[in-house]
């Protein structure tokens, strides 16, 4: 049943720190792996680096909602949404089955 779960790669839920500015402060970031290789999708598919579409974000968080209580965490739902509004993400992913 969680087989196709169970059986991928351990370099995807590896965590990796990567270093950044956020509002000019310098701050570290650690997540998994996938989640690292989502964030790059979008910041290449918005024409930027990844630290700048991830400060680019938290501005419009801290506009919009103030300073978020666990900013990894809203990474991680961005990039759950992220595939659900990306058709052609799911079209890969269902090809990939």
């Amino acid at each position: 049943m969680c087989h196709v779960f169970a059986a991928q790669d351990p370099e995807r839920y590896a965590s990796q720190t990567r270093r950044l500015r956020l509002n000019g402060q310098s701050t570290s970031i650690r997540l998994e792996n996938a989640f690292w290789d989502i964030l790059d999708q979008i910041a290449a598919r918005d024409g930027v680096s990844t630290p700048t579409f991830i400060s680019t974000l938290h501005a419009e968080v801290l506009e919009l909602r103030g300073e978020p209580t666990n900013f990894t965490s809203l990474l991680r739902c961005a990039c759950l949404k992220f595939m659900e509004t990306a058709p052609e993400r799911v079209e890969l992913s269902l090809a990939a089955e």
